[in-house]
């Protein structure tokens, strides 16, 4: 059985026992220190860490569990063998109470009996340092999601160490971060640190526990300067960042189990850190681009009412102009009566202008309306009598074909019927030496589609993503709000407006709009034939 790397110490007051246990302690391969006086024995313990104390329980000098008592309090994380000629109940009671791992009676006759007992002493040990773990890591666990869940940065630090100090126990706590290729205090208690210690704290990479027995002047002089027993330090590098936490104990040393906990903290402290600093560059970052974006609304809306204003002035000022001019020669009384009347028609008729030019502008901003149930049909018939006229005028045909069973929707009808007629309108101011237009339907996935096309000359492929602009006309005069205000009115009855490029001849527009209450499925298929004007 090899004891290599461990460190164990013997206390007896025979010399013989002490020497038999360290000749077959040696042979095994651990290193041992024998001890015959208790005085010796725990001022090496105050100085070398140790394994296992392998102790009498009857010496002269002092008892053997108070040497156990002493020794715990030197180094908690200490495995305890008791050796004893009297192996009662009552000591193994006691043995049990004081957590020692082990007994052995005297004299053994084989050295196979005390490695035996050492072996089985270091095994319960380190199972009972396990079990007590258990319930820290659970701990630690609760810990850790409460951590992850904090996203500010420094109320973040703040929770570390108060977890540090309640899952420790520590009495100093505090976080470093290197600045400039210095490490410095990040939050925390006030420490200073050696610069010396520091840097091999740093290049060493590793966690480190320091008390009374160090060798380090340095660690020496920092535990002194603080008033503590014990300290803990583990140094992590996260991209390319060095992070050092750090926890004293001013009470009880800090035990090997201790600095595993700390160093599991510590790593998910800083996963925490990098997770907080990630977060609050994204809000930042959403800040930035809602800042933009608001910007860029405004900047948008002042255009907007730029445009607005520009084309309301120029569009307003025209017929404004010629009114004023007609109402000028009107007024000459040398003029005779019929030429004085014609110039107060074209007067009246600039009148006009202007209140089709307001009321287009309305319409752009229409309030809302109440809505109905509406047959398209219906609404498309009385466009086709309000337009009858002007249809047979530009010598413009009529074709309209509706599915055999033609749903309603609900919507307001003097808005769809506003759609109807600007895309009417356009299709006719298109054509001026005539053509035809032609409106089919079908119902697909609970949404109507309205198709609108004409056979005019279609609109130019590098104007098509504009064409619903405001302001934006393909006809030399227009104002380019009609198409804006028929895609704003057909939005709001939650449908879709838009132009199918695919289409070669003309220009054709699908309307889009959801279906409520389908119509009686008696109706059947029809196909209405209008010739106006050919």
């Amino acid at each position: 059985m090899s004891l290599s790397e461990r460190h164990i110490l013997v206390l007896d007051d025979e010399p013989g026992i002490t020497l038999l246990c360290e000749r077959l302690l040696r042979r095994a391969g651990a290193t041992v220190a024998g001890f015959t006086s208790a005085a010796p024995a725990l001022e090496y313990l105050r100085q070398q860490r140790v394994d296992l104390l392998i102790v009498d329980i009857r010496m002269p000098d002092i008892d053997g569990f108070r040497v156990i008592n002493l020794a715990q309090e030197l180094q908690p994380d200490i495995a305890i063998l008791i050796m004893t000629g009297y192996g009662t109940l009552e000591t193994a009671i006691r043995a049990l109470r004081q957590g020692v791992d082990g007994l052995l009676l005297k004299p053994f006759a084989e050295g196979k009996e005390l490695l035996q007992a050492v072996h089985l002493a270091l095994e319960d040990h380190q199972k009972k340092q396990d079990a007590s773990r258990l319930p820290v890591l659970r701990d630690l666990f609760q810990v850790t999601e409460r951590l992850f869940s904090e996203t500010d940065p420094e109320r973040l630090k703040e929770r570390i160490l108060e977890a540090i100090r309640a899952q420790l126990h520590a009495s100093k706590a505090a976080l470093f971060r290197e600045e400039a290729g210095t490490l410095r205090l990040w939050h925390g208690d006030s420490l200073i640190l050696p610069v010396s210690f520091l840097e091999e704290i740093v290049q060493e990479g590793k966690s480190l526990l320091v008390d009374s027995r160090t060798q380090d002047p340095d660690a020496a002089a920092f535990l002194q300067a603080y008033a503590l027993l014990s300290a803990m330090f583990v140094p992590l590098t996260r991209h390319g960042e060095t992070q050092l936490y750090c926890a004293g104990r001013s009470d009880v040393p800090f035990r090997a189990v201790d600095l595993e906990m700390f160093t599991l903290l510590a790593r998910q402290s800083s996963a925490a850190l990098e997770n907080a600093r990630l977060y609050a560059e994204l809000r930042a970052y959403v800040r930035e681009v809602e800042q933009s974006q608001r910007a860029l609304i405004q900047a948008e809306k002042m255009a907007t009412v730029g445009r607005l204003t520009a084309s309301i002035a120029h569009e307003i000022n025209n017929p404004l102009q010629a009114l004023e001019n007609c109402l000028h020669l009107a007024g000459h009384p040398e003029l005779p009566l019929a030429e004085r009347m014609r110039y107060f028609e074209l007067a009246k008729g600039e009148l006009g202008r202007l209140r089709t030019i307001v009321g287009q502008m309305l319409n752009f901003y229409r309030p809302a309306v109440q809505y109905e149930l509406l047959s398209i049909p219906e609404i498309w018939e009385n466009v086709l009598t309000l337009m009858k006229g002007t249809l047979e005028q530009h010598h413009i045909s009529v074709e309209t074909e509706w599915p055999a069973e033609m749903p309603k929707i609900n919507g307001a009808k003097s808005q769809i019927h506003q759609v109807l007629l600007n895309l009417l309108i356009n299709s006719i101011e298109a054509m001026p030496e005539g053509g035809s237009v032609r409106l089919w339907a079908r119902v697909q996935n609970g949404t109507l589609e309205v198709y609108f096309q004409d056979s005019g000359p279609g609109i130019p492929a590098e104007l098509q993503p504009n064409i619903f602009e405001p302001f934006f006309s393909t006809k030399q005069g227009g104002m380019g709000l009609g198409l804006t205000v028929s895609y704003n009115i057909v939005a709001s009855h939650g449908g879709r407006l838009e132009l199918i490029p695919e289409h070669k001849d003309g220009a054709c527009f699908r309307i889009s709009l959801p279906v409520l209450i389908p119509s009686d499925p008696e109706v059947q298929h029809e196909t209405h034939l209008t010739d106006r004007g050919r």
